[in-house]
């Protein structure tokens, strides 16, 4: 695989979360990992790729942090205001990518902020296995433990067959215009939306999974970030 055989695309980070269960002082996001804040390690895999056309980050519309990052001046991200749910902001990202002369067939990769470990073949991998598909897809990771289905007493229902789940990860590439009108109906219709897959599916397509890395992990917890300072300590 050569980086001439990849799709070109422009990339969406929904960064306008506050991280509450991190309890920490500020968005998750600004936490530090490695001497850089979580979010720049999370725009760090795209601004290398040279197939990037533009990045666009939904930011909180009043985000005292952003400017102080020194990617804040990089002329291929353009920051929008984020909504107040996952979607809000992904659609305002949209939008502003029509304004920049996307084209509804173009590609987009929408990333969480909190998912600072992409690796580049990862990435690539997505590019190149989705790079003709018809609907798009995502990176994910098939389940590994025994799951469990309860009641509302947390009493084991069933044992669920955990060959048929995956955990859903991201970058999630779909076309400009598929995505466009899948988010914005489904909102619209007040569904619930958990992520870009989810709107597609609600919109009656199937995205198709590419297995990735399970350290592509999403910060979510405190142990999390931990997890990831005490693997990169010790990656030499």
């Amino acid at each position: 695989m050569t980086d001439f055989s990849l799709p070109a695309f422009w990339a969406v980070i929904p960064a306008a979360g506050v991280g509450a269960r991190m309890a920490a002082d500020r968005p998750k996001q600004y936490l530090l990992l490695g001497g850089r804040t979580i979010l720049e390690h999370s725009l760090g895999c795209f601004l290398d790729h040279p197939g990037l056309k533009g990045l666009v980050v939904a930011l909180a519309p009043h985000d005292p942090y952003w400017p102080g990052l020194a990617c804040a001046a990089d002329p291929r991200i353009q920051r929008v205001d984020g909504g107040g749910e996952r979607a809000d902001s992904v659609l305002n990202a949209l939008l502003h990518l029509h304004t920049l002369g996307a084209a509804e067939d173009d590609w987009v990769l929408v990333h969480d902020a909190a998912r600072p470990n992409l690796s580049r073949h990862d990435l690539d991998s997505l590019l190149a296995e989705l790079a003709n598909d018809p609907v798009g897809g995502l990176l994910a990771v098939p389940a590994r433990d025994t799951l469990k289905r309860v009641d509302q007493h947390g009493r084991v229902l069933e044992t669920i067959d955990r060959s048929l789940i995956w955990q859903a990860y991201t970058p999630q590439m779909f076309r400009l215009g598929a995505l466009h009108r899948a988010l914005a109906d489904s909102l619209v219709a007040d569904a619930i939306i958990t992520d870009e897959a989810s709107a597609m599916e609600w919109a009656g397509q199937a995205p198709r999974l590419i297995e990735g890395r399970s350290d592509n992990i999403k910060i979510t917890r405190p142990e999390d970030l931990e997890w990831l300072r005490l693997r990169w300590a010790n990656r030499h």
